[in-house]
């Protein structure tokens, strides 16, 4: 039984991070949008991700920022003393966003089901969605959005790139068929290798592609992007730091092709459709990968995973994940390559 057979007046979503899971969550959220115009919405999120949720009409965002430890829970909970929400919609199994939901009051606290309530989300939730059939992160989510009342689940977004990211954006790519490396995931047993992302560099180039290689300012995505170049002969153009996430957004948006293992912007080219191609070995594409781009993906997942447990991964809890610490660098240049080229066919 759906919770509402009307709008309610106001709903609070809760997920704080990561850039990926909040691209699945406003699907969701704009499936409400769609369906309840009226209901006013707030969105508690981490200080990163707000940078994405500040460019979506219609909603309240509220920066939790991690990094101030206990104080950022005072700060939340000075801030919605006096407010009550109809519904809580607690979209993170992680303990820091479980007492995070203390500071929130809602007469409903919609959780996951108890298969992805991890860390003992769902003794601080009062409702669960249903479980379904789909392993994929964002079909979850969209349970949320099911339990709610909501009729129309498909999966559409609506971002309100500013015009300055538009224009920053159409002057890098300068009308070029662009390829987009984004090489570093948050954990760097994530990462593909540097001969594999430089081969496909070298690769797009001989294509007729510019190369740019895009990402944050840490010293493992700086390390990356000048070996990267280097190997390019400096014909690769080396963003990283260079574009803040709405930015990335706007230049994903104009790109031909983005390759990136299982990180943000995956999920972001899934957003604005651009191709993409997921580089994935430690989590299973199906539940983690870009959605509706499934079939671009490169993946050992299935083959490491039977190898690590001797069962399929239908057989294995949602969660399992390949160990093996080298698992990336299992990834064959030449699969990459090929659907690389498979991709420019389509475009042709």
């Amino acid at each position: 039984m759906p919770l509402f057979t009307s709008a309610p007046n106001s709903i609070c979503i809760l997920r704080l991070s990561a850039i990926g899971d909040v691209c699945h969550a406003i699907a969701c959220l704009q499936a409400i949008q769609r369906q309840w115009p009226s209901t006013k919405i707030t969105w508690v999120t981490g200080k990163l991700e707000a940078q994405l949720l500040q460019h979506i009409s219609g909603i309240e965002v509220i920066i939790f920022d991690k990094k101030q430890g206990w104080k950022a829970y005072k700060q939340l909970r000075c801030r919605l003393k006096d407010r009550k929400f109809d519904v809580l919609l607690h979209m993170q199994a992680a303990l820091r966003a479980s007492i995070a939901s203390l500071m929130i009051k809602a007469d409903i606290k919609l959780g996951f089901d108890r298969p992805r309530a991890k860390d003992g989300q769902w003794l601080f939730t009062n409702c669960k969605i249903e479980q379904g059939k789909s392993v994929h992160v964002l079909d979850g989510f969209m349970a949320f959005a099911k339990k709610l009342g909501i009729s129309d689940l498909s999966v559409k977004w609506n971002i309100n790139i500013p015009i300055a990211s538009e224009e920053k954006a159409t002057t890098l790519i300068d009308n070029k068929p662009t390829f987009i490396i984004c090489p570093a995931a948050s954990k760097a047993y994530k990462n593909w290798t540097i001969e594999g992302y430089s081969a496909l560099a070298n690769h797009a180039i001989k294509q007729g592609f510019q190369v740019l290689i895009c990402g944050a300012p840490t010293e493992i995505e700086k390390a990356l992007a000048k070996k990267i170049v280097a190997s390019s002969n400096q014909q690769a153009k080396n963003l990283i730091g260079q574009t803040s996430l709405i930015d990335l957004l706007a230049l994903i948006k104009q790109a031909s092709i983005v390759l990136a293992p299982d990180t943000g912007p995956t999920h972001m080219a899934t957003m604005v459709n651009t191709p993409v191609i997921g580089l994935y070995a430690h989590h299973n594409p199906k539940r983690t990968g870009p959605y509706a781009q499934l079939s671009h993906v490169v993946s050992v997942y299935d083959t490491l995973i039977t190898e690590q447990s001797g069962k399929t991964a239908e057989e294995l809890p949602w969660r399992a994940r390949v160990k093996d610490e080298n698992a990336m660098q299992k990834i064959a240049i030449k699969v990459v390559i090929t659907m690389f080229d498979n991709l420019c066919q389509k475009q042709e």
